[in-house]
């Protein structure tokens, strides 16, 4: 497959995604609402264009990854309103499924292929092409974009129906804010009796509590550096709520998940927002009055 793609949203994830298709050879056109971020990505190959519709004109395979709900609309508007032909739209946030339903029908009345493709990783997997895509949608449409997928993830899941992308996540999000605090309170409780943070790390990375998680975010917490961040909190605080909602919709007790809720609001109140989410291991540190 040959083609010119385009990310529209050039954050930690869809800048890194960016990276590794331009690596990959593919030629690829990038929008950002942060001029100081297209500018970066034009200085690693991405072609910068000024509004999302010069990248829905000259792009043959379009890429949205997006903070927020507004931003999605605004983008499926632009989108639909450009005057482009027919294309391919993966859309790779993680939003409420009404929001992706918007995108979804906005696109499709506008003669585009929407795809709901969230993507399951950090920005440092998301930089090694260690991620992994629910993509929901068309089948024909999926299969069809394989070769682009694999410029930047490990794999890719065709989850079914539209929006099935999307529920898949919310499955896969609700473990790992369970798993980041998990590891946190593990990594504090050694610390307070006394075990040195990285040997912690080490030792539980070798044996039977190890995770996923923990091998992403306990050398962080081991280190005491939240920076620079692979989800800042500030995101992640919507992707709770999103999860904490559709469970509520569903009637499905989340009584793990919900204890955890509470951390993630402390770590934002006490200025880590900008930090990555492994900063929950900060907040149980005060709260167990243990200083390094």
């Amino acid at each position: 497959m040959s083609a010119t793609v385009g990310i529209i949203g050039l954050g930690i994830m869809g800048g890194a995604m960016a990276r590794n298709l331009v690596a990959a050879g593919w030629n690829v056109l990038g929008f950002d609402t942060s001029a100081a971020r297209l500018a970066e990505l034009a200085a690693d190959g991405v072609v910068p264009c000024a509004t999302v519709a010069d990248v829905a004109k000259g792009a043959e395979i379009l890429l949205t990854s997006l903070p927020s709900a507004k931003a999605c609309a605004a983008t499926a508007t632009a989108i639909a309103e450009s005057g482009a032909p027919r294309r391919v739209v993966i859309e790779a946030s993680t939003l409420a499924l009404p929001d992706k339903m918007f995108f979804h029908d906005t696109l499709k009345a506008a003669g585009h292929e929407p795809l709901d493709c969230p993507i399951s990783g950090t920005g440092s997997q998301a930089a090694a092409k260690d991620l992994v895509i629910y993509a929901s949608g068309d089948h024909d449409s999926i299969e069809a974009l394989r070769p682009f997928y694999a410029a930047f993830t490990r794999a890719v899941h065709n989850v079914g129906a539209y929006s099935n992308g999307t529920k898949m996540k919310y499955v896969a999000n609700l473990l790992v804010a369970i798993n980041n605090v998990a590891t946190a309170e593990a990594m504090v409780l050694g610390m307070k009796a006394g075990l040195d943070p990285q040997q912690i790390n080490e030792l539980i990375a070798g044996g039977a509590g190890n995770s996923r998680i923990w091998e992403l975010r306990a050398p962080m917490m081991a280190r005491n550096e939240y920076l620079p961040a692979t989800m800042k909190i500030d995101i992640w605080q919507k992707d709770m709520d999103v999860i904490g909602h559709f469970a509520t919709q569903l009637g499905v007790p989340t009584p793990t998940f919900s204890a955890t809720i509470p951390i993630y609001a402390a770590a934002q109140a006490q200025g880590h927002g900008a930090e990555d989410t492994a900063a929950v291991c900060a907040v149980l540190e005060a709260m167990s009055a243990h200083k390094r």
